[in-house]
């Protein structure tokens, strides 16, 4: 609107003014060679209708939209997608809330480089060839939101790389070439809902990350090279509580070690898992001492074994009991109380017909007894009056 108010002033004093006025007396801003041309045509009558279909041609240049981008000022939405960009436009509108830059060949991103759209939400950084974040990337993105970083080449993360983004409520870092996620990666995101990392080479997650997500809802893990052993089964304890309280997630297929190759997570009961050992906290101090007792205890491998086995056998040499489970426990008690209700009224049943048959028995006895004895004691009187007689 700002701008058209302009473009009538300079009508007004075109109109006013002598023709022979210079451009730089009306346009107050310095505009592209094409449009001085433009301008100076307008002055010679038909002023009105070639500035509007001037500004419309220019009005991206004088907006400061990127070249090969594409604006939309009431959506304030920039589309720089499949335009081949190596780096990040320079001059984003300030006033941007979603970028597009997917599907480019940008393979850095330096500190702050999105400093220029500090009121962003939507961040799509999809099928770029990102290989590093640093951890200042996103500092200043108070309002992001939604970040997508599915399909590139990331190997790694740095534990604060995310700090800054206090509102971000979906993350997904799928199609990656991910192998480790630190236990934190910022501050606990009370906001974030939905996280996926999936299709990566993550063998294991650690719980404490998933715990500082405590609004999450969508869990998407699959397609890692998970190892399922004993220090995957946080993991699975976690994931069995999230499900309980309503969580969505996808399914976790184990990819070694080969006894439980392609089997999903959730379903290999607990008892074949075992927990972890972990030293005891004097364990360095007293090494010497404790050595011989330590080489008696536990059997040692052959070097020859594979670290694979070796893990294995860490990780169950020492059975523990196995951790509770809420939804388990209350299954159980659940069953438990139905089969001994059943087993109580059963009893109860059992004990009142055998004290009916026993009743109706004694009484039946007592009848044919009555009627064996009735007969003995009538011919007794008989012969008893007889013998008086």
């Amino acid at each position: 609107m700002e701008l058209l108010k302009v473009i009538s002033q300079a009508h007004g004093q075109a109109l006013h003014e002598d023709v022979s006025t210079s451009q730089e007396d009306i346009w107050p801003y310095r505009l592209h060679p094409l449009a001085q041309g433009t301008l100076a045509k307008a002055q010679g009558g038909h002023c009105e209708l070639l500035l509007l279909s001037s500004m419309i041609f220019l009005l991206p240049v004088v907006c400061g939209c990127p070249e090969r981008c594409r604006c939309h000022s009431p959506s304030n939405f920039v589309d720089c997608s499949r335009q081949g960009l190596a780096e990040v436009p320079s001059n984003l509108p300030p006033q941007t809330l979603t970028l597009h830059l997917q599907d480019n060949q940008i393979r850095q991103l330096p500190a702050s480089a999105f400093k220029s759209v500090p009121q962003l939400t939507t961040l799509n950084l999809y099928n770029n060839s990102l290989s590093n974040l640093t951890s200042r990337v996103f500092h200043g993105l108070q309002h992001l939101r939604v970040l997508n970083l599915t399909q590139n080449s990331l190997h790694s993360l740095e534990s604060r790389l995310f700090h800054s983004l206090p509102q971000l409520r979906e993350l997904d870092l799928s199609s990656n070439n991910i192998s480790h996620l630190p236990t934190s990666l910022g501050e606990p995101w009370e906001n974030l809902t939905v996280f996926a990392i999936q299709q990566n080479q993550l063998q294991q997650l650690d719980r404490a990350l998933l715990e500082s997500m405590p609004r999450v809802r969508h869990l998407f893990l699959k397609d890692n090279l998970w190892k399922c052993n004993c220090h995957l089964l946080s993991l699975k304890l976690w994931l069995e509580t999230f499900i309980y309280k309503g969580g969505i997630t996808d399914s976790i297929i184990c990819a070694s070690p080969d006894t439980r190759k392609g089997k999903d997570l959730l379903k290999i009961p607990h008892e074949l898992y075992q927990p972890c050992p972990f030293p005891s906290p004097d364990l360095e101090s007293s090494k010497v001492q404790q050595l011989g007792a330590a080489h008696r205890a536990v059997p040692r491998l052959p070097e020859s074994h594979s670290s694979g086995e070796r893990d294995h056998w860490e990780c169950e040499i020492k059975p523990k009991p196995r951790p509770a489970n809420l939804r388990h426990a209350v299954a159980t008690i659940i069953i438990t109380g139905v089969v001994c209700g059943i087993v109580c009224l059963m009893m109860l049943a059992a004990a009142i017909y055998g004290c009916t048959y026993a009743a109706i028995t004694a009484q039946y006895h007592a009848g044919r007894l009555a009627q064996i004895n009735e007969p003995a004691k009538t011919e007794g009187k008989e012969l008893f009056d007889s013998s008086m007689a």
